[in-house]
This record gives structure tokens, sequence and C-alpha cells, in this order.
């Protein structure tokens, strides 16, 4: 059995769950919160740039050119998706710079990017591939779920549509094969370890749903400003 197609049965539970989250359902169904929508792209925000910022420290470890110029291709890519959130969603819901910079960075999101920067931090290219893949290979997963009905509200509905590109289904595939080439070089224990930050990712995005659903804060509100 490969390595993703391991890791997906051990976070069978944890996806669903993500799948039938009550932001999920409510997006679906076009009754989700606009202010609710508005949190989760803020922080998604800081998440994705800390994500693209991963994938070039990873591409500078990486040994080999062709796993380098993959973790490559992924920054390209999320640089082009940060481009389009904030010409598309962040202009029609008119979220500033100053907005985006007065917003602190909720824990859930500031612990997912954590945990995938401590992956990175071991010096394992094939852990840092493990945390990172739920992002990619979920969000696919979801957008096919909801494509199939669509959701009534136009500005969710092209959000739907992001994750159900032929581009974006490549991408996915590409960051699947990276991770399964790395896992068969790998030893026992850091495939173990890379099933971990597999199944923590997994977690950290359910967990993700339910930051924005409650918009989440800090519970000290005294807590130092994460930018």
């Amino acid at each position: 059995m490969s390595f993703t197609s391991e890791a997906r049965t051990a976070a069978e539970e944890l996806w669903e769950k993500s799948k039938k989250h009550a932001f999920i359902q409510e997006l679906q169904a076009g009754t989700l919160s606009s202010d609710i929508f508005r949190y989760y792209l803020l922080q998604d925000r800081y998440y994705l740039e800390q994500f693209a910022k991963i994938h070039q420290r990873a591409a500078d470890i990486a040994v080999r050119e062709e796993e380098k110029q993959l973790f490559l291709a992924g920054v390209i890519g999320l640089e082009e998706a940060e481009i389009a959130v904030r010409e598309g969603f962040f202009k029609e819901l008119k979220i500033s710079n100053e907005e985006i910079a007065m917003v602190p960075i909720a824990p859930t999101a500031y612990h997912y990017t954590t945990h995938m920067h401590s992956e990175l931090s071991t010096g394992s290219t094939a852990r840092t591939a493990a945390a990172l893949l739920p992002c990619y290979w979920l969000y696919q997963e979801i957008g096919e779920q909801l494509i199939e009905s669509g959701s009534s509200n136009p500005l969710y509905q092209r959000w739907i549509e992001t994750y159900d590109s032929e581009g974006y289904r490549e991408a996915v595939t590409r960051q699947k094969e990276l991770t399964d080439r790395l896992a068969a070089s790998a030893t026992k224990t850091e495939r173990q370890a890379m099933l971990q930050g597999f199944l923590i990712s997994s977690y950290q995005e359910w967990k993700f749903w339910e930051m924005a659903y409650v918009q989440e804060k800090w519970e000290d509100s005294a807590c130092i400003h994460i930018i």
C-alpha cells in the first residue's frame, strides 16, 4: 500500500468531520454568515502566506532537483491563488490592508502553521510533504463534494469552483506523487512520523472550519498580536 493510501485511510474519520462541518454545509446551502466567511478569508490569508514559506524552505533543503522543483511549483501556485483571492473575494468584501493588520491570527491558524513549520524544522522533506498534503487533498475532495449541487450564493459558488479545476487537481496529484516518492525512501521511523504529521494536519483542517465558524479568539485579550 502506498503511503498516501495508508494515510488517507487512517484520516477517514477526521476528513468526514471536515466534510460534515456546519461551515461546509451552510456554505453549500448558501446560508453561511458573510461575517464567518470573511473571518475565514482573513485567517486563510495568514495560513497561505505561511504555507508558501514552508514550500520555499522545503525546496531549499531538498536534495534532489526534481523534488526541489515540485516544492517550488507549489510556491508559484500559492502565490497565484493568494493574488486571485485578494483581487476577487477581498475586493468584493472590501477587506482592506488595514483590516488585515488589525485582525489577530486565531489560535488554530497559528497552531496549524506552527505544526507544519515544526515538521520542516526536522530537516525532513518527507515529513514536510506529508504535513502539507492534507490541505491540498482534502480541499479537492470537499470541492468535488460541493460542486455536485453548488451553492445558491454566487460568492460561495466561486469559492467552490476554485477547488474543482483541472489545474487544482493536477497540483494535488503532484503533491501526492511527491509524498509517495519521499515515503518510499524513508526509514520506518520517518514514515511513522510522516503519518503522524499527516493526521495532525488533518485534525487541524477540521479545527480550521470550527475556528472560522465561531470566529475563534485567544482567551487572553492581552495576547500578543501575531502578524
